[in-house]
C-alpha cells in the first residue's frame, strides 16, 4: 500500500467516510474494473475538473482537456457534462471541490496541478472514481509512491507529466550564461514537485561546479522579499514549473530586473510573466489534450487507470526573449526559436 493511501486511512477518516457514504452514487462496487466496464456501455458522463489556480499554463491544460474529450465524445455521439471548479490557489479548496465531485457520483475527476491531484487521490480511496492528472511534474513525488517516470501508479490514478528534462534546463543555463557561478532557485515550499525540480537542477549543475541556492516562499505574501534576496545573491535565477510562482511572475520578474539578474524559466507561462531570457518548454494545451484522450479511454473503453503509464511529453521547444538576450548580451545557439510576444493593448 502506498504512503498516501496509508496516511489517508490513518488520519483522514472523515474523508474516507464521505467517500463511503456516497459509494453507491459513484459505483455499485469497489471493483474498479467492473466500474470501468459499466462506463463503457454508457452514452453520457459527468466529469469534474479541479484546477488549483487560474494562470496561463493551467488554463491551457484545462482547455486542451475539455476540447479533446468533447471532440472525441461528439464523434461517438456521447455526451460529456463538465463541472469545472477553481481552487483559487488553496489546497484546502481542492479537498472541498473533489469531495463534492465524489459525493455527486461523477464518473471521472481531472486534477489540474499537484495539490489537486493529491486531494483527488485522497477523496477517491473508497469510491475508486478514476482520476486523470495534468500539469503534474512527478507522480511518484506527488503521491509518495515508489515509481519511475512513465510507470503506472497501480491505483485509480493516471495522467500526464509537465516535466521538461532537468538536465537540458541545466545545460541551458550553462550554455547561455557560461560564466555563472551561482544559480538561485525560487519556488513555493508547499509544492512538492517544485522541490523535485530544483533538486534535479542542483544535481545537474554540481557537475560543472556551479553553486545552487534554494529560495523558497510559503505563499504569495513572501514572494517579493524572497525574490529580492535571491536576485541580490545570484548570477542567474531559475524558476521551475511552480503554480504559485506562475501566478506572481510579474513580482519575481520586477525584482530580478531591478537587480539586473537574468531568469531561466521552467515553462512558457512563467517565461512570459517574468520576462525571462529563455525556457525549454512544453505546450500545456497539448498535455491537456493528451489527458483528455486518456480520460476518453477510461470512460468509454474500460481502460484501467491503475495500469495506464504516466505520459511523458516529448515535443518541447527552446524559446528565447529577444529583448532580454540583448539586455544580457547572450549568444543564442542554434535550435532556439524567438518567442513572439503578443502586443500589449
Amino acid at each position: 500500500m502506498n504512503k498516501i493511501v496509508k496516511r489517508v486511512l490513518a488520519t483522514s477518516l472523515a474523508a474516507v467516510m464521505i467517500g463511503g457514504a456516497f459509494a453507491g452514487c459513484a459505483a455499485k462496487t469497489d471493483d474498479a474494473n467492473t466500474t470501468t466496464a459499466a462506463n463503457a456501455e454508457a452514452k453520457s458522463f459527468k466529469v469534474g475538473i479541479c484546477q488549483l489556480v487560474q494562470h496561463e499554463a493551467l488554463d491551457a491544460a484545462t482547455k486542451g482537456f475539455k476540447e479533446k474529450l468533447q471532440e472525441l465524445a461528439e464523434d461517438d455521439d456521447i455526451t460529456i457534462e463538465f463541472d469545472e471548479q477553481n481552487a483559487s490557489g488553496e489546497s484546502a479548496n481542492c479537498n472541498t471541490i473533489v469531495n463534492q465531485f465524489v459525493s455527486n457520483g461523477y464518473d471521472l475527476i481531472m486534477a489540474n496541478a499537484t495539490p489537486a491531484l493529491q486531494a483527488a487521490t485522497t477523496a477517491t480511496v473508497s469510491s475508486k472514481i478514476p482520476v486523470v492528472g495534468t500539469s503534474v511534474t512527478d507522480y511518484g513525488t506527488a503521491l509518495e509512491i515508489k515509481m519511475s517516470a512513465g510507470d503506472p501508479t497501480g491505483i485509480n490514478v493516471t495522467g500526464v507529466s509537465d516535466l521538461a528534462s532537468l538536465e537540458e534546463q541545466a545545460n541551458q543555463i550553462k550554455t547561455l550564461f557560461p560564466k555563472t557561478k551561482k544559480v538561485g532557485c525560487i519556488y513555493c515550499s508547499a509544492e512538492a514537485n517544485s522541490l523535485f525540480q530544483v533538486e534535479g537542477i542542483k544535481k545537474a549543475l554540481e557537475t560543472s561546479n556551479i553553486e545552487t541556492e534554494f529560495y523558497s516562499f510559503a505563499d504569495s505574501n513572501d514572494i517579493q522579499a524572497v525574490a529580492k534576496k535571491a536576485a541580490s545573491e545570484s548570477d542567474v535565477i531559475y524558476i521551475p514549473t511552480d503554480n504559485t510562482a506562475a501566478s506572481n511572475g510579474q513580482v519575481i520578474g520586477t525584482a530580478c530586473q531591478e537587480a539586473n539578474v537574468p531568469i531561466i524559466a521552467g515553462e512558457e507561462g512563467i517565461f512570459k510573466s517574468t520576462n525571462a531570457v529563455a525556457t525549454f518548454s512544453i505546450s500545456y494545451e497539448d498535455i491537456g489534450e493528451h489527458a483528455g484522450e486518456m480520460a476518453y479511454e477510461i470512460l468509454t473503453k474500460g481502460a484501467d487507470p491503475a495500469t495506464m503509464p504516466i505520459w511523458q511529453p516529448t515535443d518541447l521547444t527552446y524559446y528565447y526573449n529577444e529583448d532580454m538576450v540583448k539586455k544580457y548580451n547572450v549568444t543564442v545557439p542554434d535550435g532556439y526559436e524567438e518567442y513572439e510576444f503578443e502586443d500589449a493593448d
